[in-house]
């Protein structure tokens, strides 16, 4: 059987250029950055755009040379001597604006691509480093689209700047000096009338970018709405709810539709601005033009070149409401993203931080203080001590601190006082990424990737062989159903792993942490969403695996955890209870009133104010 590993897809380039803990968290400083990882490209494109532009401009110019050639001879075979230089300036101009905007476009297709991974890696590799606190308080879809219309957000602005704004301010330049070596009078009518036109379209883009916005935000809402319903057909179909489903539905679509009206009739508006100003243009040139050579102030050459520019200039503008339109939403977009995603990390690595080497498992919570929020402390001078290789749990109703303690020794919260200690080290003092490497996780809802069974397994090492991915399903149980499968390891599991039963997401869970091998083994509330039978069977698997390491175990079900060395029982952040199974009950406590209520079919589980 052969497996495919896409876990060990590494980039071909890597960011030399940009220094992924400080991201600019400006639109303006976010682009340049762009601009600056590629700058070769865009420096290509700049020129290459400028030689375009300016060819384009001279056109009309050596277009009036032909003319006055033309008008000026005596007869035609007067004429074609004198033709030969104009001609030659006319066709070479056509060939280089040709290749210059096509070899401009070529550079911009290289680039794009490449500016678009770049930036979706940056702004990954900037996530990746938030702390949970972060990534809790926002949903996962809404991060993943700020990274999206960022990177598209960047394409957009540079697309703009470089092939339309700096093409119009160009051009609009060099033939208002054209006509201006000509006719003043006609160069101060263009320059006004271009002047004037642009800075009403601005004025009009701005005020119809809110519209832009809504109509945006009302068909975000009722995709979100369509994408609701879909995701829950089957409850729709079995309360009969199709009727209703229809009509909320439809309210939506009429709010995007309303919104719809809006943008579309302003816009409208601005197009029918823009037809009128460039006919007026068009019949201003030409009629000032008509007048300037009647009196005898240009002749018939600086007449074609004046109509020619006017013609120019014209559809150049055309779009420019547009593009101004589109502007604004790209800079918007990449303001949302940095405004969301280039915040300061809370927790970081300290300058100097080290790897953690491979440790024996000795855990340490040394006067340790810490709370989500500063006036609602969990712990406050907690001191605990677990030696390497105990089996530890950890129980308490909920809100006790049994999960925050786990959150401080994985590192994802810093304790506000006091420390946490691995072999002695302060886990701040080492690098995150070495602490993880020695620590094995379990949660209650196993986080699997839309990806194959045997890609998940393997993410616990990466460096794994197919063989070691198969022994460790083996180990964890999880061989059998996943060969009575029709592609085997090849298999997908769907997103968050639906296409498996709960029982099937555990053990292939427990293979990727069997697979990862750390001396450290975390469990939170493994089994407590799984049938009993179920729970057995994984349970033998995970006893299987706690030997030899230092484990701790967070568990409701306390026949989950009885037969650990240890048990330590937590009340609103404070240890009250430390020993064995047998020990506790024999203290008649906490734990004792737990294991009698819990043995009686009683649960005692007061809901909990905070995440703990």
């Amino acid at each position: 059987m052969s497996l495919h590993f896409s876990t060990r897809h590494t980039p071909r380039r890597r960011l030399h250029h940009w220094k992924i803990d400080h991201l600019p968290d400006t639109p303006l400083a976010f682009v340049r950055l762009c601009i600056g990882n590629y700058k070769v490209w865009y420096s290509s494109i700049l020129l290459l755009q400028c030689i375009a532009v300016v060819s384009a401009v001279l056109i009309p110019w050596a277009l009036g040379l032909i003319t006055r050639q033309v008008t000026e001879a005596a007869s035609v075979h007067a004429a074609l001597p004198g033709l030969v230089a104009p001609l030659s300036l006319f066709g070479t101009l056509l060939v280089l604006e040709l290749l210059s905007a096509r070899s401009a476009a070529a550079c911009h297709i290289k680039v794009l691509p490449l500016q678009r991974r770049t930036v979706t890696h940056a702004l990954f590799a900037y996530l990746q480093r938030h702390s949970q606190r972060f990534v809790s308080s926002e949903f996962a879809g809404a991060l993943a689209h700020r990274i999206a219309e960022v990177a598209l957000g960047v394409n957009q602005t540079l697309g703009i700047l470089l092939f339309d704004m700096l093409g119009l301010a160009l051009t609009l330049s060099l033939a208002t000096a054209l006509l201006w070596s000509a006719s003043g009078l006609l160069a101060a009518f263009m320059l006004g009338w271009s002047l004037l036109f642009i800075g009403v379209c601005y004025v009009l883009a701005r005020r119809s970018h809110p519209l832009a916005q809504q109509y945006s935000a009302a068909r975000s809402t009722s995709n979100g709405k369509v994408v609701d319903a879909v995701s829950n057909l089957t409850n729709i179909r079995l309360f009969a709810r199709q009727p209703f489903e229809h009509g909320y539905l439809g309210h939506y679509l009429d709010r995007e539709v309303d919104a719809a009206y809006r943008s579309f009739w302003y816009m409208e508006k601005i197009r029918w601005f823009q037809s009128a100003g460039g006919v007026a243009l068009k019949l201003g040139m030409l009629g000032l033009a008509l007048q300037q050579w009647y009196v005898g102030r240009i002749d018939i050459a600086t007449f074609v070149m004046a109509t020619s520019l006017s013609l120019l200039i014209i559809n150049d503008v055309s779009n420019l409401s547009r593009r101004f339109l589109e502007f604004f939403e790209a800079t918007g977009n990449i303001a949302n993203g940095v405004r969301t995603l280039v915040r300061p990390h809370e927790v970081v690595d300290l300058p100097g931080a080290r790897a953690l080497p491979p440790v024996r498992g000795d855990i340490e919570f040394r006067d340790v203080s810490f709370g989500y929020a500063p006036d609602k402390p969990i712990f406050q001078h907690l001191n605990l001590v677990i030696p390497a290789g105990q089996t530890v749990g950890l129980v308490g109703t909920s809100g006790s601190g049994k999960s925050s303690l786990l959150n401080l020794l994985l590192r994802l919260y810093d304790v506000n006082s006091g420390q946490v200690l691995v072999d002695g080290r302060d886990v701040r003092e080492v690098t995150q990424h070495s602490l993880h490497q020695q620590i094995g996780l379990i949660p209650q809802e196993p986080g699997l990737f839309h990806r194959s069974i045997g890609e998940n397994i393997h993410y616990g090492r990466l460096e794994a062989s197919f063989e070691d991915v198969v022994h460790a399903s083996r180990r964890a149980g999880a061989d059998d159903f996943i060969d009575s499968m029709e592609h085997g390891y090849d298999s997908l599991v769907g997103e968050r792993g639906v296409k498996l039963s709960g029982g099937q997401r555990q053990r292939i869970a427990i293979a990727r942490v069997l697979l990862k091998n750390a001396p450290i083994l975390v469990m939170d509330e493994a089994t407590s969403s799984l049938d009993s039978l179920t729970e057995r069977f994984i349970q033998e698997k995970l006893d299987e695996i706690m030997h030899g390491k230092t484990v701790l175990v967070v568990a409701h079900r306390l026949s989950t955890v009885a037969h650990l060395d240890r048990i330590l029982v937590f009340d609103k952040g404070r240890l009250i209870e430390d020993g064995s199974h047998a020990q506790l009950l024999r203290q008649r406590g906490q734990y004792h009133r737990l294991w009698s209520r819990q043995a009686a079919g009683q649960f005692d589980e007061t809901p909990a104010t905070e995440s703990a």
